[in-house]
């Protein structure tokens, strides 16, 4: 049974000018992120950076509580699995799905919630 649906969709130069703050990355990634981050090039890692923005966004509808309301982002962490697909732990109990997609402008995630504690995720680029 599908518990929640969130999706949210931002715009890759907002991401661009939000990184020059270094701020924005140690509050929105986890170590863990933030270490894959530094591997990329710029353009990859806004992309990469948006993609994480947009699916914690997304699960945040999902649950219902928004970021701030006992929940925050360095709870919700997106790493790849060894295919290279998105995967998302977070806090509250469910099988996850998420995707991530990226344009030339922006990066766009869904994130399905059902009841379980299978993760389970896509890619599309």
């Amino acid at each position: 049974m599908i518990v929640g649906i969130g999706i949210d969709i931002v715009e890759l130069e907002r991401i661009a000018r939000s990184i020059e703050q270094p701020r924005f990355i140690d509050r929105l990634l986890t170590e863990s992120e933030r270490e894959r981050a530094r591997g990329y090039t710029e353009e990859r890692r806004i992309e990469f950076v948006a993609g994480r923005f947009a699916a914690k966004e997304a699960y945040a509808k999902a649950v219902g509580t928004g970021i701030a309301r006992g929940l925050s982002w360095q709870q919700i962490e997106v790493l790849p699995d060894e295919t290279g697909r998105p995967r998302m732990t977070a806090p509250f109990p469910g099988r996850i799905h998420v995707s991530i997609s990226h344009s030339e402008r922006y990066a766009v995630a869904q994130v399905i919630i059902e009841e379980g504690d299978h993760h389970v995720s896509s890619k599309l680029d």
